[in-house]
């Protein structure tokens, strides 16, 4: 019983039973210890994939699909940095992840050894505990700590580092592994939800804004349960679809940068923001000093830090959410059905109106692909599917016009913007729930850049559909270029694209086609029925853009759409910052 072996033992006793990585030289006694792992009562599965990040991005999906903690393992140097961007995306989504990787010896730790780098040091920004062992004796409390972190509170992701001497240390004395609780989630105190309860019963025009935290504290019942007794319109962020039914009546759609004109109309004119696990992320805000300029705020979250980060919180509730919403929803109900209910039903019938308005509309013209009809059909024809998406263009019509019914279907590289996410992350999903209808969907700039992991789809037989949209550039780059920068596009033309239908032939997964939109209704039933993984790759127009949208530097109420002329949007909408510039990547 060495290091390694009892690390093995230990992840089986924290419930892990499906870890992704990629070995090397310093993590080659814990893949030793493997060896047999995948049979028996606890059985380990170890999944191969193709490049470290797919480690990464899988243990990621994995985690989100199911709310357990996600594990990924990879050797020492590269290995370790190429883990780094599917690290960054769970800490700054709040994914739960236990990383492990291989160090050399702790006798060559600082002698710019063979593959050895300072990966404690490098990680420390982007998760939540870092973690190096230097003896086998720590290795209980470090692996127990590393899995009560993880999950405890605002989840993500944490470290260990393991020298290549301690994985192959006697652990023979070490006793069985015993995980720990989590930390118990804080009750709000009762002046907090006091304060709440007297701003909302005061508003005529409340609007809920829910966020990723709903999903995050288990809080999506509690949370529908507070929509529905209060019947106060709702905005949801890019994370927070599916906490609310997409059909539901008080649901006006996403806020911010792509989000609805219902959304963004009610939001900027409400005199209270309800905000449930949201943080004010710069993609919804807007201007943040323009953003609901006449609302007061309600600030739900369990995480101190957020409360007033960013917008002043008129009354700040730190707490479990769903404690929070269960101790507000009656008497809520009660105050709002009572004074000031003519004016909130003026104010719902309004907000209701105007979602009915300003609905997205499928009738483009032409013959072409129209890429928004394609998802929502998709969306019928595969209601409880769990859809992992890639970033840019693709991304937004996703959240746009897939209905969401449940927030665990909607995995998303939200904060980070990572591209190359979609495919890996659909990988974990798929692991993490083998009956699960599990949908990728990409573009060709995220598409190639974990092409490879094909080859794992391949060799597990995962089940994964891929709806591959081919505009031939980064289409969100080229979006920005067309109307902030006098269409001078930089560095976006993919035109040399290769035959991705070929290209996924090659990995042995059947692939087909489409580029008119008679084609598509077949195509959609093919690929869902299609035994085992597949692709549809579809063209779609180079010049199609993403409506609404907010341009940078402007409130949520100044938003352009397809009937805003060219020299409008040059005279309305001056060019975006550097920053705004370098996030256009990531939107």
């Amino acid at each position: 019983m060495n290091g390694a072996r009892w690390l093995v033992q230990a992840l089986a006793a924290e419930g892990v039973d499906t870890l992704f990585g990629y070995p090397g030289g310093a993590i080659m006694p814990f893949y030793d210890a493997l060896h047999g792992a995948a049979t028996g009562e606890h059985a380990l599965k170890h999944v191969l994939v193709r490049h470290e990040q797919g480690a990464a991005f899988a243990a990621n999906g994995y985690a989100r699909a199911s709310g357990q903690v996600g594990v990924c393992v990879a050797t020492s140097g590269p290995g370790a940095t190429n883990l780094v961007t599917g690290i960054a995306d769970a800490m700054l989504d709040s994914v739960p992840m236990v990383v492990i990787t291989g160090q050399v010896s702790t006798a060559l730790m600082g002698t710019d050894a063979f593959q050895e780098l300072d990966v404690f040091g490098m990680m420390m920004p982007i998760v939540k505990h870092s973690f190096l062992v230097r003896r086998v004796d720590d290795l209980p409390n470090v692996v127990a700590e590393a899995f009560r972190i993880a999950r405890s509170g605002r989840p993500g992701p944490v470290l260990i580092d393991l020298p290549k001497d301690v994985q192959i240390g006697d652990a023979s004395h070490l006793p069985a592994h015993a995980p720990r609780p989590v930390d118990e989630a804080s009750r709000p105190i009762d002046a907090s939800l006091h304060a709440a309860l007297a701003l909302i019963s005061q508003a005529q025009k409340p609007v809920v804004y829910g966020g990723g935290g709903i999903a995050l504290g288990d809080a999506v019942q509690a949370f529908r349960t507070f929509v529905d007794a209060t019947q106060i319109p709702t905005v949801l962020t890019l994370r927070g679809l599916g906490a609310l039914p997409s059909e539901h009546p008080l649901n006006l759609g996403m806020l911010g940068m792509h989000g609805s004109r219902a959304a963004n109309l009610a939001v900027q004119e409400a005199d209270l923001l309800i905000v449930v696990g949201a943080r004010f992320d710069d993609r919804a805000t807007g201007k943040l000093a323009e953003f609901a300029p006449n609302a007061r705020v309600v600030h739900m979250d369990l995480d101190t830090c957020e409360i007033g980060k960013l917008r002043h919180a008129d009354a700040g509730v730190r707490g479990d959410l769903p404690t929070t919403l269960t101790a507000l929803t009656l008497p809520c109900a009660a105050h709002l059905h009572g004074r000031n209910g003519a004016a909130r039903r003026s104010w719902r019938a309004t907000c209701q109106q105007r979602a009915r308005d300003h609905a997205a509309r499928y009738d483009a013209p032409g013959d072409t692909v129209f890429a928004p009809a394609l998802l929502k059909r998709l969306s019928e024809l595969a209601p409880q599917a769990v859809v992992a998406c890639d970033v840019g263009q693709h991304q937004m019509w996703v959240a746009q016009h897939w209905r969401f019914n449940d927030p665990r279907q909607h995995l998303t590289s939200g904060a980070l913007g990572a591209m190359g996410f979609g495919l890996p992350a659909a990988i974990g999903a798929q692991l993490q729930q083998a009956d699960a209808q599990v949908v990728c969907v990409s573009g060709d700039g995220s598409f190639l850049m974990n092409v490879q992991e094909l080859a794992t789809l391949r060799r597990y037989g995962l089940p994964v559909k891929i709806v591959l949209l081919d505009n031939q550039a980064l289409g969100m780059v080229r979006q920005w270029q067309e109307l902030f920068f006098d269409k001078r596009y930089s560095e976006i033309d993919l035109s040399d694209n290769p035959d991705f239908v070929a290209v996924a032939q090659a990995f042995g997964i059947q692939a087909l086609h489409v580029d008119r939109r008679d084609q598509v209704e077949d195509a959609l039933q093919a690929l869902l029925a299609a035994d085992g993984p597949a692709l549809l790759h579809v063209a779609i127009d180079t010049a199609a853009n993403v409506w609404p949208l907010v341009p940078p530097n402007h409130n949520n109420a100044q938003m352009l759409d397809p009937t805003d002329t060219e020299a409008e949007a040059r005279t309305t909408n001056p060019s975006p910052t550097a920053e705004d510039s370098r996030h256009a990547i990531s939107a």
